[in-house]
């Protein structure tokens, strides 16, 4: 098969680009893709009004997701290599004995079930118009990228839409009145001109945490630069941002982004003051490199950096820039670091001060007093893992889109105060309402009485939970702990579990629960803060780390602790002290809100041991503190707020107790019209059999779920209770549980009993 030079160049081409993308096959599509850089044939479909750009990037939408991927050379597909071997025949027919262009195009066209022939269609080309113009324009057809052996420079700048540098960069001077104005930060701006002013190595490099202001004090600059409020030097400087996403896009083939990058500062170079900002600067290390031996963009930028003449302004968190940054030497001494710390919270109440009018403007709402003091002092106590000033901005920010979206009917001035500053904080960061509620400390107050009320016979223990919580409250506990780290011991079935349910409830937080027999062998231990690199599941994070972090208000339990694996108390070792755990991919997660509460059964055998003499049995508190002392090692104790011990399960504990779970049980029979009364031999019974050494009140329950609720199912689905009614609960010694009905149906007395509620 005899080609020309256009067919032949053209087949070489995109065999390199099937190769470099990892196509198994060079298939139609991928000839269509070469044709659209032969200008004969681009021209062709221009003058038919077709879409270049668009057919360019479905062809390559199409190839990505289509064309399976081989480490292989790419081989002809079979609908390929009957199109050139159709194409040789109509040149012969044609008495050319060569293959052009107009021959694989007028073969292409009569292909079936072909994705090129579609994509040509989808744009209403009439494909005997385009053929012709194809033939018209073939003897000034030549390639539009240079003749390079190596490799195919599809895409070459010079045919690009825009190809000025000024296409790449963003001119901040031209919207600088749209910024908002910088408060405060005259010593890093001041830093930062000096730098600028420098003759060599003039370039300044912003390091903070994100959301500390890095951008708004090179917008302020660029603010101050256009007020004429800056030393000569810098007077009628422009400030371009130079975004690297734009920069690398397009640029997949060798040699596309460094002449991009060149032409950009050959541009910059004809500017009198020009100075580059660079955002997330630490990108540029890698960037446009294409793993051959490329220069990337930190290697591009060296000798324009030591020249001096363009200035480049670089922004990064400390993370970052030790993680990418640093590890170019010859890069850093071309930067002076300039420290942005995160402002306190006075100077943070200043910022969001002068912040306010422009949001005040955009929401048409006013600020009360006192608003943006909360603002700033909530999100700065709540809101872990951001910074100052940018959590506050958000916060006022989404409190004034929520007024103008939910005015206050009636008034005129709509106005955010603080109680809706502490709704937003709650909704937007999963906070407790009556946790940022100024109110609280008066819920605080009745706690213990609320809890007592739920918790039978373990007054000590709830006194100690409430006392933990309220000295937290109070704001006299250590400042990077967890709000109390206690450990609840006892027998079984007297109430540890059900004491953290119930405070969790009544502080309206989470319960985050963990059963740690789940974790007694090393390997699931590492499950709690993610598998290490190279193991399965290591993309998925830290059960424990990802739960506090989407829920840092709340009751973390950990249920039986003695059961794990002796690794755990490492991690909880960290935990206890200062209230931080990283998981597996070093993103940490804040204890510093959660009440810790670890449950144990140690010394639970000695507990209510018969005492030597006549005497009642009694807790042997020595024999827990024994027990605790051989089961937790000294450094985990020293760190614990207190170890709170269980009593066991008396007489008056077991009656509160059955008679809250027979109430439970009363109320639910209550929501299907059936009134029910417990006979004293049913509570006799259940207090007789329910509570034992063993397995605590968890027996009750138990029982009532085995015994008594099934007496009712069949009288509910097919008997007397169908419809409601009136009935007893009685035992008898050799009948067990009997349900006795009555006559008279309850639906009245169920009716009246609700109506005097």
């Amino acid at each position: 098969m005899k080609l020309s030079a256009e067919v032949e160049q053209m087949m070489m081409r995109i065999s390199l680009y099937a190769e470099q993308k990892g196509h198994e096959f060079i298939t139609p599509e991928h000839i269509l893709y070469g044709l659209l850089f032969n200008s004969a044939f681009s021209g062709a479909l221009l003058s038919c009004n077709g879409d270049i750009a668009r057919l360019q990037q479905d062809l390559e939408q199409y190839m990505e997701e289509n064309i399976e991927k081989t480490d292989q050379q790419p081989t002809l597909s079979y609908q390929a290599t009957e199109l050139l071997m159709a194409a040789e025949a109509r040149s012969v027919a044609c008495e050319k004995f060569i293959v052009e262009i107009p021959h694989i195009f007028s073969v292409m066209q009569d292909l079936k079930d072909c994705h090129a022939v579609y994509f040509l269609r989808k744009q209403n080309l009439d494909l005997a118009e385009l053929l012709y113009e194809i033939c018209e324009q073939e003897e000034e057809q030549t390639f539009r990228i240079e003749d390079d052996e190596e490799f195919p420079f599809f895409g070459e700048e010079d045919m690009e839409p825009g190809n000025g540098w000024k296409d790449y960069v963003v001119c901040m001077n031209e919207h600088a009145d749209q910024y908002m104005p910088l408060i405060g930060r005259e010593e890093e701006l001041e830093r930062t001109m000096q730098i600028l002013c420098r003759k060599v190595k003039n370039n300044p490099l912003h390091l903070g945490e994100a959301g500390v202001g890095k951008t708004a004090i090179t917008q302020g600059l660029v603010t101050m630069i256009e007020n004429d409020r800056v030393p000569e030097l810098l007077k009628g400087a422009k400030v371009y941002a130079l975004d690297m996403g734009t920069m690398v896009a397009g640029t997949q083939y060798r040699g596309d982004f460094e002449k991009r990058f060149k032409r950009i500062m050959e541009g910059l170079l004809e500017e009198e003051k020009p100075i580059v900002y660079l955002d997330e600067i630490h990108n540029i290390v890698g960037a446009g490199a294409g793993g051959n031996g490329t220069l990337d963009v930190s290697n591009l930028l060296k000798p324009y950096l030591a020249e001096g003449h363009i200035r480049f302004i670089g922004a990064t968190t400390y993370e970052e820039y030790n993680k990418h940054f640093a590890k170019s030497k010859s890069l850093v001494r071309r930067f002076q670091t300039v420290d942005i710390k995160e402002p306190n919270v006075a100077e943070a109440v200043e910022i969001l001060k002068g912040l306010s009018k422009s949001f005040e403007k955009h929401h048409k709402i006013r600020y009360g007093k006192g608003a943006i003091e909360q603002a700033v002092t909530l999100s700065h106590k709540y809101v872990n893992e951001r910074y100052l000033p940018d959590k506050a901005i958000d916060l006022i920010d989404e409190a004034g889109a929520y007024r103008s979206l939910h005015p206050v009917e009636g008034r005129k001035t709509q106005s955010v105060d603080k109680k809706l500053i502490e709704t937003i904080l709650s909704k937007t960061c999963s906070i407790p309402r009556q946790t940022v509620e100024a109110d609280e400390t008066e819920q605080l107050a009745h706690l213990e009485e609320r809890l007592k009320k739920e918790i039978f016979g373990q007054d000590e223990a709830v006194r100690q939970v409430v006392h933990a919580v309220k000295m937290s409250r109070a704001g006299l506990n250590e400042d990077d702990m967890p709000v109390a780290n206690l450990l609840f011991v006892g027998p079984t079935g007297v109430g540890k579990t059900e004491v953290a349910r119930c405070l969790a409830k009544q502080l309206g937080i989470k319960l985050i629960r963990f059963d740690m027999s789940e974790y007694a062998e090393k390997h699931t231990v590492a499950k709690l803060i993610g598998a290490p690199a190279g193991y399965v599941g290591y993309e998925e994070g830290g059960l424990l780390t990802d739960a506090i972090r989407q829920t840092p208000h709340c009751v973390l339990l950990l249920d039986e602790l003695e059961k794990a694996h002796p690794d755990i108390y490492n991690i909880l070792l960290q935990i206890m002290d200062y209230a931080t755990l990283t998981d597996n991919q070093g993103r940490k997660a804040d204890f510093r809100n959660v009440i810790l509460i670890m449950t144990s059964n140690a010394g639970a055998m000695q507990v209510g041991n018969q005492l030597i003499g006549f005497g009642e049995r009694k807790v042997a508190q020595t024999a827990i503190e024994e027990a605790v002392k051989k089961s937790f090692m000294p450094e985990f104790r020293n760190r614990l707020t207190k170890v709170v011990t269980f009593n066991w399960i008396d007489e008056e504990m077991a009656d509160r107790i059955i008679d809250k779970q027979l109430g439970l049980l009363k109320n639910k029979l209550e929501k299907k019209n059936i009134i029910v009364s417990f006979d004293a031999s049913v509570r006799n019974y259940l207090k007789e059999k329910g509570v034992s050494r063993e397995y605590g009140a968890r027996e009750i329950k138990r029982m009532i779920g085995n015994d008594i609720k099934p007496v009712f199912v069949d009288q509910i689905l097919f008997g007397a209770l169908k419809r409601g009614g009136t009935c007893q609960l009685v035992y008898e010694q050799n009948g067990g549980f009997l349900c006795k009905i009555s006559r008279k149906k309850a639906a009245n007395k169920v009716r009246e009993k609700s109506n005097t509620h």
